[in-house]
């Protein structure tokens, strides 16, 4: 892929390389799991992951952000920022649920301009660049290009359907897929594998942050329940919710989300559709 982060991709690749070593060693369903706080399950896999993508990504004057790492806040002074989750979706994991991934981010003064996603149980590689666009198992694709929601896959938290947060939306115009990691949910929105996919609760930067640049280098939206840009590398890396789709959903998922979005993300009463559309368009 030629683009500006060449190099970033290649680092990516390796990691990824090597993250598919490790899981080799460990069978989906047949794991041993621990509780961390928060009743967040960890495996053996999380902690050898987060090691090989360290060693294989970082460099000299970049920051690091990690869910299996110490928060190390001298990322704040940085502008090249890797921010990775070595598991997401380790529920799905333990259980067996092949809807798990390793999530490479890579971010550039706060936007997310580089992405590497794979799900070891079904060996798919999801990788990209803000300025190259996205591979998905080394062929070039796109987000969605679908102009209606009605009839729109999107892709909704299984556990947020377990909770009863998705009721709202089980009678409307969008086929619900139930799905495990967040991660793998943005990277198959990225590959048009899915229309859209959206969470209305908070979410760690780990969480996304590789989803999302890929969904943006594909050519997709995301933006977070202000409806404003998606920022990494925070002091407090957590975000109220995210939304990400193919382009041409953005104004209409949006205003099927009105009455779900923070108060400051609605439209005026006053702005008229092309001012919606105007504040929209740049992210």
């Amino acid at each position: 892929m030629t683009s500006s982060y060449s190099e970033i991709l290649e680092r990516i690749e390796t990691a990824l390389d090597a993250a598919r070593t490790i899981f080799s060693r460990f069978t989906p369903g047949r794991i041993e799991s621990e509780f961390k706080v928060g009743h967040d399950p960890v495996t053996e896999a999380d902690r050898a992951v987060d090691v090989a993508l360290r060693e294989s990504l970082m460099r000299a004057g970049e920051g690091w952000l990690s869910e299996e790492s110490v928060d190390d806040l001298t990322r704040l002074d940085k502008r090249r920022v890797w921010i990775v989750d070595p598991l997401d979706g380790t529920r799905e994991f333990v259980k067996g649920i092949p809807e798990f991934c390793v999530s490479i981010g890579f971010v550039d003064d706060g936007q997310p301009v580089a992405g590497g996603i794979y799900n070891p149980a079904t060996e798919e590689v999801f990788i990209g660049a803000i300025d190259a666009g996205v591979l998905y198992n080394g062929k070039p694709v796109q987000a969605s290009q679908r102009t209606t929601l009605s009839g729109a896959t999107v892709l909704a938290s299984r556990s947020e359907i377990e909770r009863g947060e998705w009721a709202p939306f089980e009678n409307s115009q969008l086929q619900i897929r139930p799905m495990g990691s967040v991660a793998y949910k943005l990277a198959l929105v990225s590959a048009a594998l899915a229309d859209t996919t959206f969470t209305l609760t908070p979410k760690n930067e780990w969480d996304v942050a590789a989803g999302a640049a890929l969904v943006l280098s594909s050519g997709g939206f995301v933006v977070t329940r202000q409806n404003s840009p998606f920022r990494a590398n925070n002091g407090q890396p957590i975000l109220s919710g995210l939304i990400a789709g193919g382009p041409h959903l953005r104004n209409e998922l949006l205003q099927f989300l009105t009455p779900f979005l923070s108060e400051d993300a609605k439209p005026k009463a006053s702005q008229s559709l092309k001012e919606k559309e105007n504040s929209m368009r740049d992210f």
